[in-house]
């Protein structure tokens, strides 16, 4: 939305500069992105005032003029204009000063007079075409005042963002309310420049058909168009619009293109309502018909270009054809010309969802449809088509045909809602006098009725607030008009930082520093899969047909999230995720769960010249990432990683029970791709705070005593005592865990014991049938002496008996 700084200061008179007013806005009401000054290239032009003016002695076509120019003396000028005259005021460029052109002026002698200057004309300030002289003034303006503040040509712009959620502040009328009421000052309705009288409009009907002067209006789609109105002007005179309007449109960007669609414009970002108007020559039977498109019916639109509509668009028709796209665009046929005599002025409000079909359907956005598809105000169209009837009377001549017509099928009431004082005072942190809610309230068009003996108001919405239906809407009302940097910095006794985070985001967090740390990127997908019917949720309204279910798996969206970056030929992929997948389940809402998970494929790290090519990710890699992820997700728990079947490497048990799989990832991926893995984690049942305390002191939103079997971040000097080690082979059944093997050897080995290493696995000829063959290193280290070699003699024959005592395992020998 671009806004003028002097259109504002026409609703509501500030002294405020751009700057203030541009805070103000953005404090207010919506975001001011940038603040644009308009008609820059004239800041260096002052007023100059004319004391003498002689003829050059050595020209009869030149003058020789002293010039008041606020510098505290007078500069020799040479001009050749021959209006100019002593003791009136032209615009001035100074020696030194550029011109819009691009001209920069010098001291130089003319015919052997010197000139410390120019005295301009209007094309040369890009002001007109007028170039047969100098530009006089009609101010009273101290010499050397800036030529823009002087003459009221200088302008600000503004690009505000206006959230979908306020179609009322995409107007200078919805702005300058704002303003008005964060101002304190009163706002009025703009005069408008050659206006000598008012319009007034008739009441509203409750019908379907009216005739406006010679011209019959049918409304047949009250749902595309709840209300629609119209008025026949005859006799205009298309033709350039008047200076003032002109530079009205180019203030906020918009160019002129004749006195009739410069007026629809004009109150298009004055009021924000949209407006069209008819060619009436062009109207087959003098009719203007609101109906449904036929199907494959064509219209060429003002652009030029032919479109093909459907029955779910609303169309402006005469009696045999479409003329325009309700809310969008008008035809070409019955476009204002030059040769226009007579024109239908439209003004309606049509339904936004079908403007928003429409557009999107023809791929044509317009400044008509982007309001429309927004809701413009439905009380607007009447005061708004007797500005546009005045204006256009104005700049183009004419006079009204008849009455104007005014369909109005189902008049909505406005919305009425309760505010209660108790209930401000609760949700805002703070009490707020009763008077002051109802001036702030009031202040931006709201009508409140206070309830005798109760401290409450009965509140009237108006009609341009469609985003306020409830009491709750109010107060966010009253906390933004009263200024949220109003409220106090602590509405609580206690600081926000010491409440608990809960035990969920601990672990997510804890999750997503370790897969982070792992050089792991966080992919953040939509959770939408192409799936069946069968065993899938699915989306009721999908954003597209080919992913209208939700996912079971995280695995399933990281999945295409790899595919396409195969695509781009990213060769190292290593994503992960924490999202929620959804089963059907048997209730009537999908069962939800918290589920992290990772997917690698590639060279295991990154290549460089000077080393071989690094191995790619394997399925040991996989696993290792499963455990990363189990330790964060529960670091003081019991897990186990079993043998899965298919392409399911592993199942995650954790305390029992089965929490996820590590697997290789099927994708659809060219043949140089290397083969996918990926690690799947359900966190839903595994946040209970005893779980999200543990691993670490960091997180201490919740007090909770570790146990001493809980995983420990551990910090100690680097050792100074050389290490000692040995290895050992032993025989296992083959329904033995490895991991029954190793806690035995942990139990034995002592305190000493600093590292534990699996090293083979072996099952052949020279092993025993039912048997096979474990391999360990182990190292041992004294925090303050060396071992000696008789004291790990004795802890290799202490282990070995262990481990025969307690699982019958015993050495292998051969």
């Amino acid at each position: 939305m671009n806004a003028s700084h002097d259109w504002l200061n026409a609703f509501v008179q500030t002294s405020m500069t751009p700057a203030a007013l541009r805070d103000l806005i953005t404090a207010r009401c919506a975001t001011v992105d940038d603040m644009v000054s308009l008609r820059a290239d004239l800041s260096e032009i002052v007023i100059g005032y004319v004391v003498e003016a002689s003829r050059h002695p050595n020209s009869d076509h030149l003058w020789v003029t002293r010039v008041d120019a606020g510098t505290g003396e007078l500069l020799d000028v040479v001009c050749g204009a021959a209006n100019v005259t002593a003791g009136k005021r032209y615009p001035f460029a100074p020696a030194g000063a550029t011109l819009p052109g691009g001209l920069k002026l010098e001291k130089r002698k003319i015919r052997g007079s010197l000139s410390n200057g120019m005295l301009c004309s209007a094309r040369e300030l890009g002001l007109g075409d007028d170039h047969e002289g100098i530009l006089e003034l009609n101010t009273e303006a101290a010499p050397g005042t800036p030529f823009t503040s002087a003459m009221g040509v200088g302008d600000t712009r503004y690009v505000i963002d206006v959230q979908p959620n306020r179609p009322d502040l995409l107007s200078h009328l919805g702005i300058a309310r704002e303003i008005s009421a964060a101002s304190q000052q009163p706002m009025r309705w703009p005069d408008l420049p050659d206006v000598s009288h008012s319009f007034a409009t008739a009441p509203s009907v409750a019908a379907s058909a009216l005739r406006a002067g010679s011209v019959e209006v049918r409304l047949e789609d009250a749902a595309g168009a709840p209300r629609y109105m119209g008025v026949v002007i005859r006799g205009v005179s298309i033709g350039s619009s008047p200076a003032w309007l002109t530079a009205r449109l180019e203030s906020v960007g918009a160019r002129s293109i004749n006195n009739v669609v410069d007026a629809t414009n004009y109150l298009l970002h004055e009021l924000g309502q949209p407006m069209h108007a008819f060619d009436v020559a062009k109207l087959e039977g003098s009719a203007v018909i609101v109906r449904r498109a036929s199907a494959d019916e064509r219209l060429r639109t003002l652009d030029g270009v032919d479109r093909i509509l459907n029955p779910q668009m609303t169309v402006i028709a005469d009696a045999e054809r479409a003329q325009g796209i309700a809310g969008v665009m008008g035809g070409s046929e019955s476009e204002v010309t030059d040769a226009t005599k007579d024109i239908f002025l439209e003004v309606a409000t049509f339904d936004p969802a079908s403007v928003r079909r429409t557009r999107r359907a023809l791929g044509l956005s317009t400044d008509a449809s982007y309001r429309f598809e927004r809701g413009t105000d439905i009380e607007l169209p009447s005061a708004a088509l007797a500005r546009a009837v005045s204006l256009i009377l104005a700049v183009a001549g004419g006079e009204v045909d008849g009455a104007p017509v005014d369909l109005y099928p189902a008049p909505r009431a406005r919305a009425k809602a309760v505010l209660r004082v108790s209930r401000v005072a609760q949700l805002l942190g703070e009490p707020i006098p009763a008077a002051e809610i109802e001036r702030l309230v009031t202040s931006v068009g709201f009508k409140c009725a206070k309830h005798e003996g109760d401290s409450s108001f009965d509140v009237e919405i108006p009609s341009w607030r469609g985003d306020v239906r409830a009491e709750v809407d109010l107060i966010e009302e009253i906390a933004r008009l009263r200024g949220f940097d109003s409220f106090s910095e602590e509405l609580r006794p206690f600081r926000s930082g010491s409440v608990p985070a809960s035990p969920l985001d601990t672990v997510l967090k804890r999750v997503r520093e370790a897969l982070v740390m792992k050089g792991l990127l966080e992919a953040r997908p939509m959770p939408f899969v192409s799936g069946a019917e069968r065993g899938f949720v699915r989306v009721a309204n999908p954003i597209a047909e080919n992913e209208a279910y939700l996912r079971r798996e995280l695995l399933d969206t990281l999945s295409r999230r790899a595919e396409h970056n195969l695509s781009q030929m990213q060769r190292n992929i290593r994503l992960f995720e924490i999202g929620s997948v959804f089963d059907p389940g048997d209730a009537d809402l999908p069962r939800e769960e918290m589920h992290v998970a990772a997917l690698i494929l590639g060279d295991r790290r990154p290549a460089h010249w000077t080393e071989p090519p690094s191995p790619a990710f394997d399925e040991w890699d996989a696993k290792a990432l499963g455990e990363e992820i189990t330790r964060a997700v529960a670091p003081g728990s019991r897990s186990a990683f079993r043998p899965g079947e298919g392409d399911v490497l592993w199942t995650i048990e954790i305390d029992g029970a089965r929490r996820g799989e590590v697997r290789k990832v099927s994708l659809d991926a060219p043949l140089w791709a290397a083969q996918a893995f990926g690690a799947e984690v359900s966190v839903e049942r595994l946040t209970a705070e005893p779980v999200a305390a543990a691993g670490t002191a960091r997180y201490k939103s919740v007090a909770v005593s570790q146990s001493p079997a809980s995983h420990e971040i551990r910090y100690q000097v680097l050792p100074t005592t050389p290490s000692s080690s040995f290895d050992i082979a032993v025989l296992v059944p083959n329904d033995m865990r490895a991991e029954q093997v190793e806690e035995a050897i942990r139990r034995s080995a002592g305190t000493l014991l600093e590292k534990l290493t699996l090293l083979s696995e072996y099952r052949g000829d020279s092993i025993t049938q039912g048997m096979r063959s474990i391999a360990w290193h182990l190292v041992f280290r004294h925090p303050e002496r060396t071992l000696e070699s008789r004291e790990i003699s004795s802890r290799r024959e202490r282990l070995l008996r262990t481990l025969e005592g307690e699982l019958g395992v015993r050495q292998r020998t051969a």
